[in-house]
């Protein structure tokens, strides 16, 4: 800790959790931008952490004007303690949560498609390893109404597009992404440069067997325009993809779940409409639920994965 004098002013500056949390954060996106949206800051309230920092340290953190942003000798060493710090304090605060709640408890999920496995199996497996004496479980099957599971007790956590308010619900947002228009590397309208709702028209649209409410395609482009395309349906994420790819219809699926048949040139994308077309993925959960630590250290593991796994992501939108 210094203390700086100024105008007769006494300032306190310190390194705190949240200034390290800052420097990973940074070191991680290489841009003030990106780490401040993850972080839920402004550009400027980020580089008044980093100033401060500096100003503790007595050292810069970064190298100036570099793009993307690179970490000097000294950063380089305050992030290697800045991780052991982070981890240590999540740590203890997990056991003294534990010293607190003073009981297990019972995790059971519910996705509404099979591509959310992808990143959601690698989380519940770190999250097994700190809170083995929950017992975690997946609930099988398309669910007509996902979030009604909850108040059912039928699941403790269910991974939904679309946060309908509803009576001790609470959403909790993992990340935002895109939802894009696929189709067969042939097809005519892999000609335009984006689709409308009309493109839609009359095309066989192939989905996931749920309700049209949680289709991001239908509820926010289609019905709108009052289009209601020949209707196709498959619980399987490759299904899919491979119905396109034999030209047997379209499909608008996030590109997250897509990547991998995208980068080998599988299918085509084209964004839904000229400004695109952006949803947020959420975790729901009971609002009594939500205040637990299990619970909330899930959600974070849930966040923390799926950015280190999955392309075409960013932080989500609050509001969303």
């Amino acid at each position: 800790m210094i203390i700086q004098i100024v105008d007769d002013k006494i300032t306190v500056i310190m390194i705190e959790i949240r200034h390290l949390n800052a420097l990973i954060a940074l070191s991680e996106t290489g841009n003030l931008s990106k780490a401040g949206r993850r972080l839920h800051l402004s550009q400027p309230a980020l580089s008044h952490q980093v100033k401060a920092m500096e100003e503790h340290l007595g050292v810069p953190l970064f190298e100036r004007k570099s793009s993307p942003l690179r970490l000097s000798p000294a950063g380089e060493r305050l992030l290697g303690a800045a991780h052991e710090v982070v981890k240590a304090m999540a740590l203890c605060e997990r056991d003294v949560a534990r010293i607190a709640e003073g009981r297990a408890g019972q995790l059971r999920i519910a996705v509404e498609c099979h591509s959310c496995f992808d990143w959601l199996m690698p989380a519940m497996d770190a999250f097994r390893e700190a809170w083995p004496e929950v017992e975690m479980d997946l609930v099988s099957g398309f669910q007509p109404d996902p979030t009604g599971l909850l108040l059912e007790d039928r699941a403790e956590l269910v991974i939904v597009s679309k946060a309908t308010p509803r009576k001790e619900v609470v959403y909790h947002p993992l990340f935002r992404y895109e939802v894009l228009a696929l189709m067969a590397r042939q097809h005519p309208l892999a000609r335009k440069p984006f689709l409308t709702a009309h493109d839609f028209a009359d095309q066989t649209l192939i989905t996931y067997p749920i309700p049209d409410d949680r289709i991001d395609i239908i509820r926010e482009v289609l019905s709108p325009a009052r289009i209601n395309p020949v209707r196709r349906t498959t619980e399987l994420t490759a299904a899919i993809l491979q119905l396109v790819a034999s030209r047997r219809g379209i499909a608008a699926m996030p590109g997250w779940a897509v990547q991998p048949y995208l980068e080998s040139g599988y299918v085509e994308s084209r964004p839904v409409r000229r400004q695109g077309l952006l949803a947020n993925l959420h975790a729901a959960s009971t609002r009594t639920l939500s205040q637990t630590a299990y619970m909330k250290e899930f959600i974070a593991i849930m966040k923390k994965v799926s950015f280190a796994s999955l392309k075409r992501i960013t932080p989500a939108d609050q509001a969303g």
